[in-house]
């Protein structure tokens, strides 16, 4: 399922909202350069779709790219229907599903602001298997079914 790439984002330190920049970095195993959340782990790149973002929009929220600690804004692809294991290739670099939204330890301000937040519904995490750099305008493959081998 073809998909586009609507804004790159990072931060440099946990627990804030995430900036727009021209392209981000993605390493093998680690995650974006630069990103507070990159590292040894399983959620190395966080990804949501830009029309989740237009909902909330819809209810009155003024929400820059970023604001849900997304790194990476996609446009026509729906990520609810995304598994663990399954593939998403952009550019060069190729990502692994690796969980479906998150909890929310303490409420952030959308929340407050719209009684709502799609993070821990519709953010997809993901582990970088091959690296490259993304930004805004790449075009995105998401490939429904196995992903790779370990």
């Amino acid at each position: 399922m073809k998909f586009s790439v609507e804004a790159v984002c990072l931060a440099g330190e946990k627990g804030v909202a995430k900036h727009e920049v021209a392209e981000i970095v993605l390493r093998r195993e680690h995650g974006v350069e630069g990103d507070a959340h990159a590292g040894s782990w399983h959620r190395q790149v966080s990804l949501l779709a830009g029309e989740a973002v237009d909902a909330m929009r819809a209810k009155g929220l003024e929400l820059a790219p970023g604001a849900f600690g997304e790194n990476i804004v996609t446009r026509g692809v729906d990520w609810t229907r995304a598994r663990v294991g399954e593939v998403i290739e952009i550019g060069e670099a190729l990502l692994e599903i690796t969980q479906i939204g998150k909890e929310c330890h303490s409420r952030c301000a959308i929340y407050y602001a719209a009684g709502d937040c799609i993070m821990p519904r519709q953010g997809i995490f993901a582990r970088v298997r091959r690296g490259g750099r993304i930004h805004a305008q790449s075009s995105g493959d998401y490939r429904i079914g196995p992903g790779i081998a370990r």
